[in-house]
């Protein structure tokens, strides 16, 4: 995470912080299925600690980020006494290509919608995995979100699906459909706890094409204040039920639900969105959904083995068609991209 422009962010670079991203956000449904069984908090506790101490360690963060800053450019400007100012043909070039503000309520109600679906993507995630267990609220989420993204940005953004990305969506409503049917039997898999994954992808969704729109426009100055910003709104919106679902951890193996809600705090959530909301000023939308598929995998996998939880017939099928359809999604994806490439036009020089 860097406190520069998040437009000037290389492709590559943005392409690398939402994968460490999605890597981290896998091991945040473990630690909470663990607080679960010793804690007592409910999911919307856990959601507004996990946002709140990412927002204070966030400012944190970035105070300190901005006092090296001050830092670095007071030193520069102490070696660089004395020599000649810029000169005004390179100050007009910067003043021609300086791009226009934003009106104040453009931002503010970006930041709100941000807030609010960081809100609902996370405490509906954590209910999912409360009620049908983590590999399952986790592959629900994960597989539907990138398809809900695709068709969100087909619409607002003109980001075409294609053949491939219409074979996708479908592959991943049969996945869908095959996970939920399947895992009827064993008690794996609850309606509920699906339609709490399903809301928590539709967060998830809206959360993405905001930044991403706010990011692809040019005006995410600094993806540690848009970041801060939604995590402050999502905080005072899971205040209210929280409190009433009950805020305080028990008593009993305290320190260990206080170091699993660290965790919970720092890695996945500080670490996470902060790099994901700095990624997707440079990276499309349905790309970094397709790269978010690291997380339900990698949950997958600590839920079998580290958990206990278990592998039926019906959950492998019907992950297997998820991921699969989701795999067609990103060739679909890295298509397109190749495609945009070479059809735009070369970079005129003057002179």
């Amino acid at each position: 995470m860097h406190g520069v422009s998040s437009p000037a962010l290389p492709v590559g670079r943005g392409l690398l912080y939402v994968t460490i991203a999605a890597t981290a956000w896998g091991t945040a449904g473990a630690a909470a299925a663990l607080l679960y069984r010793s804690s007592g908090l409910g999911p919307l506790a856990l959601t507004f600690w996990r946002t709140l101490g990412g927002f204070l360690l966030l400012l944190a963060a970035r105070a300190v980020l901005r006092r090296r800053t001050a830092d670095a450019v007071a030193s520069v400007r102490r070696g660089t006494a004395g020599v000649p100012s810029m000169s005004p043909s390179t100050t007009g070039v910067r003043s021609a290509t300086a791009r226009p503000v934003d009106p104040l309520w453009r931002p503010a109600l970006r930041v709100a919608v941000t807030g609010i679906a960081l809100a609902v993507f996370q405490a509906a995630y954590f209910a999912a995995v409360e009620d049908t267990g983590l590999a399952v609220g986790t592959v629900v989420t994960m597989g539907a979100g990138p398809v809900l993204i695709a068709l969100g940005a087909r619409l607002t953004m003109g980001e075409r699906l294609g053949a491939g990305g219409v074979l996708a969506v479908v592959g991943a409503l049969c996945g869908l459909s095959v996970l939920v049917l399947g895992g009827g039997d064993s008690g794996t898999v609850r309606p509920t706890g699906v339609a709490m994954a399903l809301l928590s992808a539709v967060g998830c969704a809206v959360m993405t094409l905001t930044t991403r729109r706010l990011g692809g426009a040019g005006q995410a100055a600094d993806p540690y204040a848009s970041t801060i910003s939604a995590f402050a709104v999502g905080s005072a919106c899971l205040l209210p039920p929280a409190a009433a679902e009950g805020l305080w951890p028990q008593a009993h193996d305290l320190g260990r639900s206080l170091l699993l809600m660290g965790y919970i705090a720092a890695v996945p959530t500080a670490l996470g969105y902060g790099l994901y909301f700095a990624g997707l000023a440079a990276v499309r939308a349905a790309t970094a959904s397709v790269l978010s598929l690291v997380e339900p995998v990698s949950a997958a996998v600590i839920a079998v083995l580290f958990l206990g939880e278990d592998l039926t017939v019906g959950t492998a099928v019907g992950t297997c068609v998820l991921l699969v359809a989701v795999a067609g999604l990103a060739v679909a994806e890295a298509r397109g991209a190749v495609a945009a490439r070479t059809a735009a036009p070369e970079p005129v020089t003057a002179g």
